[in-house]
């Protein structure tokens, strides 16, 4: 299947937080768009894999993407190397994504920054054709580079290098969020409190769409950073 943007998160809730309003949109604009997630999310404090994998089925579904896979890499303890690498290179592989979106560069989640690393390196290491890889079936893949590769903002606030206007797609992405019920805030759930599950860090997500949205003068905005220029090809594209 080919898709025109491909997200690459570690975790199962990250793209949903990170950029769901982006995701969200660009499926409204006729665009094709996958989720692979890195882990499992088994040693999240609340819930359990098996409810974070019907969870993040019931989001992928508000948020009308293509697929969702999970690579089932080891939560907390992946790394950037040539056995993980090589299962994201197939992922990019098998997706021809011309656009990828990883994880924020650096964030309070080690996995996050380790995410980011590992997927910016896998598509860049996807492109060459001399790395072999081979698909669910066993025949060989060929090679594939995305065009860019840009990485959503996270907990911690990162300057944007650019910002997506999310007006209207809003709902859609804090619907997407909240299909995470064992995650976020339930006044009746009984799993202990965590840095996410209090209505201060939804609150705290809004804010900052509200601040990007604000620099635009659109009502919601999606914060991303690049690694390369980013490039316009005139002036009226800009908002």
């Amino acid at each position: 299947m080919k898709l025109d943007i491909l997200v690459l998160s570690a975790h199962p809730d990250d793209a949903e937080l990170g950029c769901g309003g982006t995701i969200a949109k660009h499926v409204a604009l006729g665009h094709k768009v996958g989720l692979v997630d890195f882990t499992r999310g088994e040693l999240g404090t609340r819930g359990t894999p098996e409810t974070r994998a019907v969870e993040a089925a019931n989001a992928a579904k508000i948020l009308g993407v293509e697929v969702r896979d999970n690579l089932g890499l080891k939560d907390g303890f992946f790394q950037n190397d040539p056995e993980h690498q090589l299962k994201v290179v197939q992922a990019v592989r098998k997706y021809r994504p011309d656009v990828v979106l990883c994880n924020a560069v650096y964030d309070r989640h080690i996995d996050h920054g380790k995410g980011a690393s590992l997927g910016y390196d896998a598509c860049f290491l996807a492109g060459l054709a001399k790395i072999e890889t081979t698909d669910e079936q066993g025949n060989k893949q060929a090679a594939w580079r995305p065009k860019v590769v840009y990485h959503y903002i996270q907990s911690l606030l990162i300057e944007p290098d650019f910002i997506v206007d999310i007006s209207g797609y809003w709902d859609t992405k804090i619907e997407a969020i909240k299909a995470f019920k064992t995650q976020f805030f339930d006044p009746n759930s009984k799993e202990p409190n965590t840095y996410i599950s209090s209505p201060a860090f939804l609150r705290m997500v809004e804010s900052r769409a509200l601040e990007f949205g604000h620099a635009l003068g659109v009502q919601h905005g999606e914060g991303f950073t690049t690694r390369r220029y980013p490039g316009v090809n005139n002036l009226l594209d800009l908002i």
